[in-house]
C-alpha cells in the first residue's frame, strides 16, 4: 500500500499544476485567428469530408464506435495479465511510469503523423485535425485504463471528453472547470457538459498560429510535427493529472477506511 505521505505529496503537486492552469497566456487570444483565413482557402469538398467525420466523432461517448480502446491490450502492454481490479491495488509509482511511457510512445507518434500530414499542406490540414482528435481520445482512455478506469463505462468517456474539454479551454474555461470540478461534484460536472461539436470546433482553432504554417508543403512537415507533438503532450497531461488525483483520492480513503476502528 503506498504510503499517506507520498499520495499527499502528489495530490500537492497536482494542485500546483491547477494553479498553474489559471495563468493567461497572450497567444490563447491570438491561437484562433488563423483559421479564419484558412477557411476561406480551404476547398469546400473538405469541409464537407471533415462535417463527416466529426459526426463519426460524436458517436464516441455513446458507444465508443471505432475510437474504443482495448483494455485488455493497454494493461498488457504495461503490467503483463492482469485486471482492471489488480491494477487498482498497484503502487501509485507504478502506475505514474506506465503513464510517462505511454505518454511518450503517443509523442512519437503524433510526431511522425504530424508530418507525414504536414507534406500536404493545407489540403491535408483540416483532416489532420481529425486524426489528432482521434489519437487524443485514445491516449486519455489508455491513461485512464492504467490508472484503473474503464472507458468502456460511458461515465468514463464523459470524464475523458471532459478532461479534453479543459485541455482545449481558454483560460477563463480552465478557471470555471476547476471551481466546479471537485471530486465531490464530479457527476454534476460531467452532466453539464457542452455539446460535442463545439469542443470539435474548439479543437480544431486551437491549433490556431501554430498550425498556419503547416499549410506550406514541405516546410509543414517540420511545423506539423511539432505541433502535433505538443498537442498531444497537452492533453495527455491533462488526462494524467486528473486521473492521478482521482486514483489518489480514492487510495487515500482506503488508508482512512483501514485506519478506521469501526
Amino acid at each position: 500500500m503506498d504510503h499517506q505521505s507520498f499520495l499527499m505529496e502528489q495530490l500537492h503537486h497536482i494542485e500546483q499544476w491547477e494553479k498553474e492552469q489559471k495563468r493567461i497566456w497572450f497567444w490563447e487570444k491570438m491561437s484562433r485567428l488563423p483559421f479564419m483565413l484558412l477557411d476561406r482557402l480551404t476547398p469546400a469538398w473538405i469541409h464537407k469530408k471533415m462535417a463527416q467525420l466529426l459526426d463519426e466523432l460524436g458517436q464516441y461517448i455513446q458507444t465508443g464506435g471505432q475510437y474504443l480502446v482495448n483494455k485488455e491490450a493497454v494493461l498488457s502492454s504495461f503490467y503483463g495479465e492482469i485486471t482492471l481490479d489488480d491494477v487498482r491495488s498497484l503502487p501509485l509509482q507504478k502506475m505514474n511510469e506506465a503513464c510517462e511511457a505511454l505518454v511518450a510512445k503517443r509523442k512519437t507518434f503524433a510526431t511522425y503523423q504530424g508530418a507525414t500530414t504536414g507534406f500536404g499542406g493545407a489540403f491535408t490540414l483540416l483532416l489532420d485535425v481529425v486524426v489528432v482528435l482521434g489519437t487524443a481520445l485514445k491516449t486519455l482512455q489508455e491513461i485512464a485504463t492504467i490508472y484503473g478506469f474503464d472507458p468502456h463505462e460511458k461515465e468514463e468517456r464523459l470524464f475523458i471528453v471532459k478532461c479534453l474539454q479543459f485541455a482545449l479551454a481558454d483560460v477563463v474555461g480552465k478557471q470555471a472547470i476547476l471551481n466546479e470540478w471537485s471530486m465531490k461534484n464530479e457527476r454534476q460536472t460531467m452532466s453539464q457538459l457542452q455539446g460535442w461539436r463545439e469542443i470539435v470546433w474548439a479543437f480544431r482553432d486551437q491549433y490556431g498560429w501554430k498550425k498556419l504554417f503547416q499549410a506550406i508543403p514541405i516546410v509543414g512537415m517540420l511545423f506539423g510535427a511539432w505541433t502535433n507533438q505538443t498537442m498531444i503532450a497537452d492533453i495527455a497531461e491533462v488526462g494524467s493529472m486528473f486521473y492521478r488525483k482521482r486514483r489518489i483520492i480514492e487510495k487515500l480513503k482506503e488508508i482512512e477506511k483501514a485506519e478506521d476502528p469501526a
